[in-house]
């Protein structure tokens, strides 16, 4: 039995088919899928000259300016790849009256990818969609924790979950019984017909709602590891549960304003809604080789070839030639080395360097990975080296990149002996021991991320400025559109079930955060403040404009002051002021996505709520197994496990929290300066702005900003060469593959790089089971680490020594 997407048209070639009426074919798909990607990604104020198209439900004409964030774009592309092959009919939405043939969505964008018509009795939540939405969470919640512990990060999101998705709903409609069955007078079957595209959404979403690590495992993670205090496993999860659903409650109460009305567009919410279009309803399709088995063929690949780089020849991760050229010179180890260094003139043969840390470069559109690769040029191979050999700050006797902290001397920074028994600050013994020092470019790497909120304030005025306002006055009054009158079809979700979350939610965190001492209950009250203040303001610009100012600096600073010397309730105050907000507007981009493909809103709550309860289970406990079994965790002896992220979360409770702002940027800090950088980040577009208003199609045209900058916020833990690499990459995909092997990049290059990722991701898992307790003999291809001389001190004692 062949899946539909496995069927190529070759397999009848002598028979032409006859195009049906509700159908798309790849000509049309792969027009308006470039006209989607050409306005976001080419010019800030492009003119238009695309092929006018539509889906075949719906009225459109050419989509107007509509610029996103790097996130969006991503998806950008991966619209353009993601075409079905088929034999087989589709079900499509079919059912509709005269007047939804006439009236469609009065945004112009929003009709190029949604259909204006809904089939009520499409069944949704399925039998298939609680399998193999349980199926894919597990799956990605394992996987995606599993690797946050170890260096190369490799994360499996919600585009895997798409593909592999629908080709194992149509197996499950072929094999499964269709008998139905009678549980306490309700009706069900394990198979109610052809697998359809509502199904596709909600295992989509189900499986996706809470995936990646939590944020609260970062402070389970510290607490454990770092602060010797082990939360347990019970109070872990409560606090995980909390601060992940407690996001429902203001996605849902903001749905009035933010999902209902046509004005909030979400932009990333069309990109999901084209792709599972583009599944269900594409139908002419070329070439031998399906997308299904690229990916198949691409996975076995890069599950097998995992094995050297990984366990057989460890050195192939990173082959830093500087330090292979120069082993014994401290400057060279530094320009070189990864983890410990700048990176230059380090190259990998390993997919995890390329891809963990920040995502498949297939998945990038070219001018965006331009902006920020110049953005880490700038920081990294300018300022940094400037500021590090001129010996600011005095740390030119620490490692040029790193989040570790030290002491002025050079030696590592010991928590424990500045701490009372209670993990608080002791201000005596902080005195005795003296001041935290960081290095020049971690440093540097606050400042610039203080610069990059206001640059995207900034930036957002002056881009959306007049669009968010209109759309905020035309959400007042919410004037139905094509979509909010077919999901008045559905049974809404009351208000009281999002009341009752928050209840109960808000209540367990209080009682989680007074009995295990992590933070008072009243900082716990001004936390919810937070997010129920920001989450519709900052809905709307992200609704417009797909781009989202975060609030970790402001939440920072708030407990940072509020109570100095106490980490614990920093990184506590964060995850419920910060996260719970991001979880929201999360949840209400979906629930945005569910609006537009018409599912009904209680099947989406359940779905929600169902995958981000058992991802939490999951997560926690795969945390738990690997700090339990892995000797050395978290440190550079547990290798691969040194936890990169996680030594960066640490880093930033001891300077927030246990030190505090007052103390890390106040006015006898030698750090103080950084602080300026918020006035840098006020006027830094400003002339980028006005540059591309007076010459639209120069150069300037392609400037991004805040993508440029962006970057500084993840160095550290980034990996220097990583980003060099993954550069290197998307040059080869996006630009030379794009450019001049155009039809083979659109139809393989999204199965091509989920192939990857998931060989490589179940291949670590398989090899971790297999070699835990072995190791190979020690020669020069063992040894993943050339730079030596990168981690342990700085430059200016060891240079000057052979002169002396």
């Amino acid at each position: 039995m062949r899946s539909p997407i496995d069927d190529a048209a070759e397999d009848h070639p002598s028979t032409p088919r006859q195009r049906r009426p509700n159908e798309i074919d790849e000509a049309e798909i792969s027009g308006i899928l470039s006209m989607h990607f050409s306005s976001a990604s080419q010019s800030p104020a492009p003119e238009h000259q695309s092929k006018q198209l539509s889906f075949p439900d719906s009225d459109a004409t050419p989509a107007p300016d509509i610029r996103l964030d790097p996130g969006a774009k991503e998806g950008l592309e991966l619209m353009a790849t993601n075409e079905t092959d088929s034999g087989d009919e589709k079900q499509t939405v079919t059912k509709h009256t005269a007047d939804d043939e006439e009236e469609d969505s009065p945004y112009e964008v929003v009709r190029h990818s949604v259909s204006n018509k809904d089939d009520p009795s499409m069944y949704s939540l399925t039998f298939r969609v609680w399998l193999l939405g349980t199926v894919f969470t597990g799956v990605l919640s394992f996987v995606n924790q599993f690797f946050f512990y170890r260096q190369n990060q490799l994360s499996l999101g919600g585009s895997v979950v798409q593909l592999l998705a629908f080709p194992a709903g149509y197996v499950l409609s072929r094999v499964l019984p269709r008998r139905k069955f009678t549980t306490f007078g309700w009706s069900w079957t394990l198979n109610p017909g052809p697998f359809n595209i509502k199904e596709h959404v909600l295992i989509s979403i189900f499986a996706t709602a809470s995936s990646g690590s939590p944020y609260a495992i970062d402070v389970v993670t510290i607490k454990k590891i770092w602060y010797k205090s082990d939360l347990g496993f019970v109070a872990s999860l409560l606090f995980i549960l909390t601060s992940q659903i407690m996001g429902y409650s203001f996605a849902g109460l903001a749905r009035k304003f933010l999902v209902y009305p046509a004005a909030m567009i979400w932009p990333a919410s069309l990109i999901s809604v084209t792709l599972f279009r583009t599944f269900h309803e594409v139908q002419n399709f070329g070439g031998r080789v399906s997308r299904t088995k690229m990916f198949w063929i691409c996975f076995i690949g890069s599950f097998v070839w995992y094995f050297v780089p990984n366990f057989l020849i460890p050195a192939l991760s990173y082959i830093a030639l500087l330090c292979y050229v120069a082993p014994n010179n401290v400057i060279a180890n530094q320009l070189g080395d990864s983890y410990n260094g700048l990176g230059m003139l380090n190259f990998t043969l390993d997919w995890s360097t390329i891809s963990s840390n920040m995502g498949s470069p297939i998945a990038y559109p070219w001018i965006m990975a331009c902006n920020l690769f110049a953005g880490f040029v700038v920081v990294m191979w300018i300022i940094t080296p400037i500021g590090y050999y001129s010996n600011v700050w005095g740390s030119g006797n620490l490692p040029i990149y790193t989040a570790h902290l030290f002491r002025a001397n050079g030696s590592a920074y010991d928590i424990h002996e500045i701490m009372t028994a209670d993990q608080h600050l002791d201000e005596a013994k902080y005195a005795a021991y003296g001041p935290v020092r960081m290095t020049f470019q971690f440093a540097v790497s606050y400042g610039i991320g203080f610069a990059a909120i206001i640059t995207l304030l900034v930036y957002i005025g002056l881009h959306y400025g007049k669009e968010i306002f209109q759309r905020m006055r035309q959400s007042r009054d919410i004037n139905e559109d094509v979509h909010l009158r077919l999901m008045r079809r559905y049974e809404e979700v009351p208000h009281w079930w999002y009341v009752v979350l928050f209840v109960l939610t808000f209540a367990t965190s209080i009682a989680v955060c007074e009995v295990y001492h992590m933070m008072p209950w009243y900082w716990v009250v001004v936390a919810t403040v937070v997010p129920l203040v920001f989450t519709i303001p900052i809905g709307i610009i992200q609704a417009v404009s797909n781009q989202q100012p975060g609030l970790n600096v402001i939440t920072e600073f708030l407990i940072g002051y509020g109570m100095p010397g106490n980490p614990i309730a920093n990184v506590t105050f964060k995850v419920y002021g910060y996260i719970t907000m991001t979880q929201a507007l999360n949840l209400v981009s979906d629930l945005k996505l569910g609006h537009y493909m018409k599912i009904p809103p209680r099947h989406m709550f359940v779905v929600q709520l169902a995958g981000t309860v058992l991802a939490s289970f999951i997560e926690l406990g795969v945390a738990y197994w690997l700090m339990n079994t892995v000797p050395n965790i978290c440190t550079p002896e547990g290798y691969p496990f040194t936890c990169i992220s996680a030594n960066t979360f640490y880093s930033a409770s001891v300077l927030w929290g246990l030190i505090g702002p007052s103390k890390l940027f106040g006015s006898s800090s030698p750090y103080h300066p950084v602080l300026y950088l918020f006035f840098v980040g006020a006027i830094l577009p400003v002339p980028v702005w006005y540059l591309q208003r007076r010459y639209p199609d120069s150069f300037w045209k392609h400037i991004n900003v805040p993508v440029a900058i962006s970057i500084a916020g993840a160095m550290p833990p980034m990996p220097s060469a990583s980003i060099v690499n993954w550069f290197i990459a998307c040059f080869v995909f996006n630009y030379l593959v794009h450019k001049y092997r155009n039809t083979w990049w659109q139809r393989y290059a999204f199965s091509l790089s989920a192939g990857l990722d998931s060989g490589l991701a179940i291949s670590g898992i398989v090899q971790f089971g297999m070699f835990t307790k072995a190791k190979m003999p020690q020669w020069w291809g063992a040894d993943a680490e050339h730079c030596k001389l990168a981690s342990t001190g700085g430059f200016l004692n060891r240079v000057a020594a052979p002169a002396s």
